[in-house]
Order: C-alpha cells, then structure tokens, then sequence
C-alpha cells in the first residue's frame, strides 16, 4: 500500500512527539496533541479558541515548555495557529479560504478522476468499495471523527491509485486547508451526502465514465462547500480537554 499523503496528519494527528529532556515529556506532549486535535475534530473546541499555556498545563499537570512543545507540534499540523505576543489559537478558516481551497480542489480532482477512469484497476475498485463500506458504518454509528476521517481518505486513495507522488503532495497540502474546516462544519446531514456522492464517483469510475466521473466531483466539492456550517460554539477550555465519560454524549 502506497505510503499516506502528508493531509492524514491533521485528521490523524497521534504521532510521536519531538523528543524533550524530561523523562515522560514526549508521552504527555503527545497526550496533549492528542486532546486538542480530538477536540477540534469532535467539534468541542472551536475556531478562534485561545489555547492558554498555564491554563493547559495546570489542567495536564505538566510544565509549560511541554504545552509549548504540543502547540508546536499542532501549529505544524495546521490545526492551530501561534500569534507573537498574544498566544495560541484555535484556527479559525474565513469563507473565503474555504471558497479558494474548494476551487482549487475541484480544478484539481475532477482532472485526477478524468485520468483515473482510463487506468483503474478492479483491485483498486474493491479497495475504494471497501472504503465506502467503512464510511457507511462510521456515519450509521455517529463516529463524527471516525467519519471525518474516512471521508477525507477517500480522496487520498483516488490520489494514490494514480501513482503520482506529485499529485499526492498536493493533494495532501489541499486536503490539510480543508481539513478543519470540513472537521468543525459538518453536519450529520452533509456527511450522509457527501458518501453517497462518494459510491456515484466509484460507479462512473468502474464504468470508466471519465466525463460523468469529473462531473460527479466537481458536484460533490461543490455540495461540501455549501453545506459547511459556519457558525461555531464556544465552550469550558478545561471541560473540553477532559477525557470524555461514558455519558458524555457526541455531537454529530
């Protein structure tokens, strides 16, 4: 299987940490990542959120240069971006990046889908139906980052069927800018489209339909776009960063 394209990151941020001199600090800078990024993809944590130093620390128990190192690690995963002087923040995509990036997208996929349709193979047909099934069982359960997640990758896959590494690194730089923005905005309702679209885009690939293909992404990028919800919750920066309990009920 061809390696994943550098977007997977922001959807599946649990990596290693940057080694640090304390004996247990890359564990708990990794549990921090992790906290935040789960927040943000459960949509608990917003945009525009400031991520205080101490306040993290207090709630984790850890120094601040460790907070520091997880706030790197999450301003390179573009989930959050570092302000001089004021701190960390919550990235908070305009309507209009989220318009440019789309566009971007759509120019770039339906030519990816176009070109795919002559050399698909009937494995790599069974791998995108076995993904769509994956996608079905995360939506009928309300796995809100489990769905995000594998309807993001449904693109990656298109993009490694065709074996272009270029075309992946950029496809991977297009899909990080979209990613927290389709992660916070989603609805239920959208992602239920957004897969169905998905299995119309593998039929016309198996019926090698380059046109009716390229049409159907082009339509799909477009339905995502409008159906982002665009205004965002704020809540407790400690009750969001708190391990969920059994009660603690997710919001689709």
């Amino acid at each position: 299987m061809a390696s994943r394209s550098p977007s997977l990151k922001v959807i599946r941020p649990a990596r290693a940490a940057a080694p640090s001199a304390g004996g247990d600090a890359p564990t708990t800078t990794r549990r921090i990542v992790d906290a935040v990024s789960a927040a943000i993809v459960e949509r608990r944590l917003m945009p525009g959120t400031k991520l205080a130093e101490q306040r993290i620390a207090d709630i984790f128990k850890v120094s601040r240069t460790v907070v520091r190192q997880a706030l790197n690690q999450l301003s390179r995963d573009r989930l959050i971006v570092l302000e001089p002087g004021r701190g960390a923040f919550v990235r908070q995509p305009t309507e209009d990046e989220a318009r440019q990036v789309f566009e971007a997208r759509a120019l770039v996929e339906a030519g990816m889908v176009r070109a795919l349709c002559g050399r698909v193979t009937e494995v790599q047909l069974a791998r995108l139906r076995a993904h769509l099934a994956e996608e079905a069982a995360a939506i009928a359960r309300t796995d809100v980052p489990g769905r995000t997640r594998l309807l993001a990758d449904f693109h990656v896959l298109l993009a490694e069927a065709l074996g272009n590494e270029v075309l992946a690194e950029l496809m991977g730089d297009l899909l990080s800018r979209s990613s927290l923005v389709s992660l916070m905005m989603q609805s239920a309702h959208s992602a239920e489209a957004s897969h169905a679209e998905h299995v119309a885009i593998v039929d016309a690939l198996a019926r090698r339909d380059a046109r009716a293909a390229a049409r159907l992404m082009g339509s799909h990028l477009g339905s995502v776009e409008r159906n982002l919800r665009l205004h965002p919750r704020v809540g407790d920066l400690a009750d969001i960063l708190q391990p969920a309990t059994p009660t603690r009920k997710k919001r689709a």
